[in-house]
């Protein structure tokens, strides 16, 4: 997503009434008012007046966009928060729930931005953003090779802290580096380790929660069904997650990386082929992701497809050759295409950083910059994609203007861990998993291009629905997508999750339930893709 495509302010958004509040406006100044009160509650020397954005702020705009990263989301929201609660300490999430609460507001939670959808800073009722991007404390305990993490941190700034204490010390979580931990974890969380340790949620020890009421819960106290259901169920759904305690997994000194490239005049096709084949039966330590995307030629309308085979491996450049030509020989991998790093330095590989970056760009990357309008769907495979099929994705990705595919190996660790051992059902049996992104900018229509990509993205996905997993067709809630199903901001109607349940969740959704309503039964945190409670709880 590189490229002209940032814009951090539309003229036309900024001329949107902030009087569609009208409904909640009268609550609005006692909502404030309740938070500097609600504040005097909690002793601590962080001044909650500090935290606070209303739209009579000069800097609230800017507040909001700044972790916003879909511009299709931005754009098309018709309703603003009436205010962002930027928490300082944790006692400020514990009094915007109770304030929002008390006055009628639903809270929507951002920590990173990365929300597919816009679900945490968007919402068609009146609502407070509690922005958690300032809780960013990293604690590493290496005498129990745990850490403590607040969710505002990044993946980034957690993989940086790592690697200050320890050469031989990882975790497994995403390769992009501006990731908030709070909602990236709660999803599940994967990365290029994920066939040696699974998601990061199968590495979480505990977690801090506040709840519907404003008190603040630990594994112990929140209990066992509700911690089950915050690793992967989404966290948003049962509270506000304001820190996970995370077990470190055992790297090599060096690791090695490679990307090699092929087009379908170079054996991309045969070369996926056996990929399907052979990807998630590898050591666990080597893990391939493709990337597919149109590509056009020197002559004029002269297209074809390019397939990259990214590599990651716990180990060095002779035993990866060696594997890759015992089970992918026609990829043809040359130690020249190989690079051995230290592990962190393979976080800016994956990142996209030139060979040599200072780590410190860990650091100073919190904020996604080259922001566009963008469309995700994904799915899960259990059978390999027949060679006609691929030869479907090629010819309408040539036809589909900025788009890429990715796929992603499973096998090795995830499937080893039974799909109801935490509510992430997508284990064994899955051959890899794939991501459909459709990308546009402003230059190419923006948001008035919207449903036209929009149409390509979903003709593409009925297109692979022949090969895709079935009853349900599967999907990945960190890739938020509302066309799997979604309820509106008011109301939940429980029919309808069970449709998206479904597909994110399988036969946990009903564990899902059973954990929502124990911990938030009126239904306080709630979007338009969230885990209701049981029917026979009144919705509020």
């Amino acid at each position: 997503m590189k490229g002209p495509y940032a814009l951090l302010f539309i003229t036309s958004i900024l001329l949107l009434s902030f009087s569609s509040v009208t409904s909640a406006s009268a609550d609005v100044d006692a909502f404030l008012q309740c938070l500097r009160k609600q504040y005097s509650n909690y002793s601590n020397s962080k001044p909650i007046t500090d935290a606070i954005y209303t739209p009579n702020n000069s800097s609230f705009q800017s507040i909001y966009e700044l972790r916003t990263n879909n511009l299709r989301s931005l754009y098309s929201a018709t309703l603003k928060p009436v205010a962002i609660v930027t928490a300082l300490h944790e006692s400020h999430a514990q009094a915007t729930v109770v304030c929002a609460k008390r006055h009628g507001f639903q809270v929507r939670i951002r920590s990173g931005g990365h929300d597919f959808e816009g679900l945490s800073f968007v919402s068609n009722v009146p609502f407070v953003i509690l922005d958690l991007f300032n809780l960013r404390s990293i604690h590493i305990d290496m005498s129990s090779e745990t850490a403590w993490v607040q969710a505002g941190a990044t993946t980034g700034e957690l993989y940086y802290r790592i690697s200050e204490k320890s050469r031989v010390h990882g975790f497994p979580a995403g390769v992009c580096i501006t990731l908030g931990i709070g909602g990236h974890f709660s999803g599940g969380g994967y990365g290029a380790m994920m066939r040696k340790y699974g998601l990061s949620i199968d590495n979480v020890l505990d977690a801090q929660l506040v709840d519907a009421n404003g008190r603040i819960l630990n594994r112990k106290s929140m209990g066992e069904d509700v911690f089950w259901a915050i690793r992967g169920g989404g966290g948003t759904s049962f509270g506000i997650i304001l820190s996970w305690k995370i077990k470190l997994v055992p790297i090599p000194p060096k690791v090695t990386v490679f990307k090699v490239q092929r087009t379908l005049e170079q054996g991309a096709t045969d070369l996926t082929y056996r990929w399907q084949q052979v990807a998630h039966k590898l050591p666990q330590d080597l893990f391939i992701r493709l990337e597919v995307r149109p590509l056009i030629g020197p002559g004029k309308g002269n297209k074809t497809i390019q397939v990259t085979f990214i590599g990651h491996f716990l180990g060095q450049t002779d035993g990866l050759v060696q594997l890759v030509k015992a089970n992918l020989p026609a990829l043809d991998l040359q130690p020249s295409d190989c690079l051995e790093m230290s592990w962190v330095e393979s976080i800016l590989f994956w990142a996209g950083f030139p060979n040599g970056t200072s780590t410190d760009v860990l650091l100073k990357n919190r904020v996604q910059t080259n922001k566009v309008f963008y469309k995700t769907k994904s799915d899960y495979f259990k059978q390999v994609i027949p060679k006609a099929g691929l030869e479907t994705l090629w010819n309408l990705l040539m036809n589909i203007k900025h788009i890429f595919v990715q796929l992603n190996p499973y096998g090795g660790r995830m499937a080893e861990i039974s799909e109801d051992q935490t509510p992430f059902p997508h284990r064994a049996g899955n051959l890899f998993k794939v991501q459909y992104t459709v990308v546009w900018s402003d230059a190419e229509g923006g948001i008035n291009a919207t449903e036209r990509y929009l149409e390509w993205s979903r003709t593409l996905y009925n297109a692979m629905s022949p090969y895709a997993s079935k009853f349900p067709r599967e999907a990945f809630l960190n890739y938020r997508d509302l066309d799997v199903g979604s309820n509106d901001s008011n109301n939940t109607d429980f029919a309808v999750a069970m449709v998206y349940g479904a597909k994110f969740f399988k036969a946990n959704f009903q564990r899902l339930v059973r954990a929502k309503t124990i911990i938030d039964s009126h239904n306080f945190f709630k979007n338009e893709q969230s885990i209701p409670p049981f029917p026979s709880h009144k919705f509020k």
